[in-house]
């Protein structure tokens, strides 16, 4: 019998395993501390057996068997239990919005996986080799980790429409450094969609909406405002950053509240109210959205906190045509270039994203 008699602390993992030297079983029977039977199968031959469902942290098993051989009937009995981790984590796969990517879902073609560990993992690199992206066609990606809770991977250009995704963390069993054990696997498989590309230029002051490579939709934007600005001691930027956003989310309304930020509603540039057809692409509040009042400057003049200002009809076309994972490129405006933790994966070169992952 695997594992032996009286054996503590067995990695739940460990195969459980009954053999007849000779001869062959006929009776296998498993239980754990509460009398709960394990379910089990028998070779074809009789000569071995296994449990059909996993074990798991913290459990006492007994297993007894009979069997038969030319000299006859024989019987063994065994017991042992199963470590008892301090603390576990769970993976779970979301956007970098945060939301979750939906087994059999379809997202954009500029998809950051997010491995987000409930707990802080002690030791990336282990957590790392543990973590897989497939696709299909094959991509070269790579991990970068954000902090000690959040792994990004991303390919090393956008994906192909149509591309199958499957992320997987197979944690379970496994310790990840300081005594943190994987709570269980976790795998999600999704699509992606069509290619849609959006190209915010501050020169033109127009976002150009590009779908498999053709322009479908040109809309007149007015961007962020620029400079900077002290209010209360904290420096506060008016620009809209250069760079490459992805669709996070969207929401119609939603209230947008400067003190969100650390500006006070109260204050000369302070705000809250009531926006629609809000499209965010950054983790700093960056949307593509609605606002009636700025339509004059739409096309010639930045006027925005930062955000893209539409007009009605424009921006509840790209709500309803934007999924997370696309692509929004802005050019040619000032301040300081999006951040990875903003947002911008797709920005950063790919030799230092290659560099962010544990096991480079």
């Amino acid at each position: 019998m695997t594992p032996g008699g009286d054996t503590n602390n067995v990695d739940p993992l460990t195969p459980v395993q009954v053999t007849a030297g000779d001869g062959m079983l006929t009776k296998v029977s498993m239980t754990n501390e509460d009398g709960a039977p394990i379910e089990g199968i028998l070779t074809p031959d009789k000569t071995a057996w296994k449990p059909t469902q996993p074990l798991g942290y913290g459990h006492t098993y007994s297993v007894a068997a009979e069997g038969l051989s030319i000299t006859g009937p024989t019987s063994a009995k065994s017991s042992f239990a199963t470590l008892s981790p301090g603390n576990q984590t769970k993976v779970y796969f979301t956007t970098s919005g945060g939301n979750a990517l939906t087994d059999g879902g379809t997202f954009g073609v500029g998809t950051v996986v997010v491995a987000h560990f409930d707990e802080a993992v002690p030791d990336r690199a282990i957590a790392e080799k543990f973590l897989s992206v497939k696709t299909d066609p094959g991509v070269e990606g790579s991990w970068y980790w954000l902090d000690d809770q959040n792994a990004h991977w991303r390919p090393r250009e956008y994906y192909a429409p149509g591309t199958k995704v499957t992320a997987s963390a197979n944690v379970y069993g496994q310790e990840l450094g300081g005594g943190l054990y994987g709570q269980e696997d976790t795998s999600t498989s999704f699509t992606i969609g069509p290619s849609h590309v959006s190209i915010a230029d501050d020169n033109t002051k127009q976002v150009s909406v590009y779908e498999n490579g053709q322009l479908i939709r040109t809309m007149a934007t007015s961007m962020g405002k620029g400079g900077t600005e002290v209010v209360g001691g904290t420096t506060f930027s008016f620009w809209t950053q250069p760079g490459v956003y992805t669709v996070m989310d969207k929401a119609n309304p939603v209230i947008m509240d400067s003190s969100t930020y650390g500006l006070p509603i109260n204050s000369r540039l302070g705000y809250k109210e009531e926006i629609f057809y809000a499209t965010r692409i950054s983790t700093d509040g960056i949307y593509l959205h609605q606002l009636d009042s700025t339509v004059w400057a739409q096309g010639n003049t930045d006027t925005s906190h930062g955000c893209l200002n539409l007009n009605a009809t424009d921006a509840k076309w790209f709500f309803d045509f934007a999924v997370p994972g696309d692509v929004v490129e802005v050019r040619n405006t000032g301040g300081a270039p999006l951040e990875v933790w903003q947002n911008g994966d797709w920005g950063m070169p790919w030799e230092e994203w290659v560099a962010g992952s544990a096991l480079a």
